[in-house]
């Protein structure tokens, strides 16, 4: 009679506990469902992103009239350079932080004034170009040569100083002849670039 209860009673304890079946497939966690989705989500590139423009490249025409720009601020001039390329000879002027306001005047003769002291300068040439600074000076600042000879260019013979005086930087340009220019300023460092166009004839 035990032995008979108690199986009853294990069977009515079976029919009521769980019930263990196969095992029911696992659902997606929320970070599977997330890599799944991204992995199998449209793909969106970002545009290209265009080189910048190398200085220099973007030049303006060579033009036979005097030039003038630069930015309204106070300056330094650094230092001066020039340069022979195939079609034209080079005159740079350097400035930390910019380019100050500037003119680039032809002239007849290589005949400049130094500064205030009413003396004259002639420069190697028969032609010039004044190239003229306001708001800067480099007094303290400037390294380099202030007269630079290059009588074998075909066009700059000589570019000289002639003045830095009471915010006023000058540069005299002798030349072989009237030509063409090109004035144009860069960025990193700052400088004021004068191209003298070489005569095809």
């Amino acid at each position: 009679m035990r032995i008979a209860l108690t199986l009853a009673l294990i069977s009515i304890v079976a029919a009521c506990g769980p019930q263990l079946g196969p095992s029911a497939a696992a659902s997606p966690s929320a970070s599977d469902t997330a890599v799944a989705g991204s992995a199998s989500g449209p793909r969106i590139s970002q545009p290209p992103i265009s080189p910048p423009t190398p200085p220099g490249t973007n030049l303006p025409a060579f033009a036979c009239t005097d030039a003038s720009g630069g930015k309204t601020g106070v300056a330094n001039t650094i230092t001066a350079r020039v340069a022979e390329q195939t079609t034209y000879d080079r005159f740079v002027l350097q400035f930390d932080p910019i380019v100050p306001t500037y003119t680039v005047k032809r002239q007849a003769k290589p005949v400049f004034p130094l500064g205030a002291s009413g003396q004259t300068v002639s420069l190697a040439g028969i032609a010039g170009i004044l190239v003229t600074v306001h708001s800067a000076t480099g007094a303290t600042t400037f390294t380099g040569d202030m007269d630079i000879f290059h009588t074998e260019y075909k066009v700059l013979k000589e570019a000289r100083q002639t003045q830095d005086y009471e915010g006023y930087v000058s540069w005299g340009l002798g030349i072989s002849q009237p030509v063409c220019m090109r004035v144009f300023t860069l960025d990193g460092p700052a400088r004021l670039v004068v191209d003298l166009q070489i005569p095809t004839s």
